[in-house]
């Protein structure tokens, strides 16, 4: 077998930051595949003269079909009429990444007496991010939500999957199905199908009242795997990347059947670029993850503990945890760590 390679974008605002650190972190750590670096998001679009219909070039395009996996930055997508649509959506759909994930757990000294520890499943290809909108009148607009049983179905069953190799025995499919009765019918219906055969415990929860039981009792959650539909999950994982003290610590990856997308859950955040202050651990993790993915899992094991140790100890971490080290300071004692239990 050949060296396995990925595909690494920046990005815009803070990206290119938290994608250094993450580079930092793996390459100090020994990562055998190969980075290949490549260009995608809104600033590239605008220095090449808006031109294209996409903020992926051809270029990236065609490094992304030849790689094995990729990493994504934090990107900006401005939202105007005729504006090319987000990257992370893009590549969602181009490459069938039908699976959004995002494990979200509390760090003990962020919350000692109670915390959140769930994981995330978010359906990516379908919904509102379809992007089917149709302009009926000046002043009316609709859009289309699509589902499908065939992307509920394996959404509901790369969560089993996720949650029969951890352990987990909780599943909670999110709908509104009081309302929305034909779309979220079927995705209910997936969900009670595919937990037939298994020892899940299934229950439903409204998106209205997964909102405040999250903010008033979160802890009932602890050990769930948490599935919905792609703007759905998109803000209960948003609340719950709150909840655990700062979505700077929420790492993610979109998984296909054929190839993975992996990226930090937070945005680009243009207002904090180039201040050198910023959350590497989302990217860093989401690093780990890929490495794992990569077939690298004593280096994904290794950043994972580090990470934990250094976020727990509290003496090198950003503003946004009640530190104020620089994220190359948080990036350097990770990196140590890591090393160091890589060493062992």
């Amino acid at each position: 077998m050949g060296t396995k390679t990925a595909a690494v974008m920046k990005g815009d605002g803070i990206g290119p930051e938290v994608v250094d650190a993450m580079l930092t972190v793996v390459g100090e750590c020994g990562l055998q595949a190969e980075i290949v670096m490549c260009e995608a998001g809104s600033e590239q679009w605008d220095r090449n003269g808006r031109a294209d219909k996409s903020y992926i070039p051809d270029e990236t395009m065609g490094i992304l079909e030849g790689s094995d996996t990729c990493f994504k930055g934090p990107t900006t997508t401005i939202p105007v009429p005729n504006a090319p649509r987000s990257v992370a959506v893009t590549l969602r759909q181009k490459f069938d990444l039908y699976a959004n994930i995002r494990p979200t757990k509390t760090y003990s000294r962020l919350s000692p007496d109670a915390g959140l520890d769930c994981v995330c499943f978010r359906e990516a290809t379908e919904g509102l991010y379809t992007g089917i909108e149709a302009r009926i009148t000046e002043d009316t607009a609709i859009a289309i939500r699509k589902i499908t049983r065939q992307g509920s179905e394996r959404i509901i069953n790369a969560a089993v999957r996720w949650a029969s190799d951890h352990g987990m025995k909780k599943m909670v499919a999110i709908t509104k199905r009081n309302i929305l009765k034909e779309t979220d019918g079927i995705f209910w219906d997936a969900a009670q199908r595919g937990v037939l055969n298994t020892e899940m415990e299934l229950s439903e929860i409204y998106i209205d009242n997964i909102m405040q039981q999250l903010v008033v009792n979160p802890a009932q959650f602890n050990g769930a795997v948490l599935v919905s539909t792609n703007l759905f999950m998109d803000i209960v994982s948003e609340l719950a990347s709150g909840l655990v003290g700062s979505i700077g610590l929420i790492y993610s990856a979109n998984i296909g059947d054929r190839f993975a997308m992996f990226e930090a859950a937070h945005g680009s955040a243009p207002q904090f670029a180039g201040q050198n202050v910023v959350n590497p651990v989302a990217a860093i993790c989401s690093g780990a993850w890929m490495a794992k993915y990569l077939g690298e899992a004593d280096i994904a094991d290794a950043i994972f503990a580090a990470t934990e140790s250094v976020v727990n100890e509290g003496r090198t971490v950003t503003w946004d945890i009640g530190g104020d080290a620089k994220t190359t300071q948080m990036t350097d004692a990770i990196c140590a760590k890591a090393k160091e239990a890589l060493r062992r």
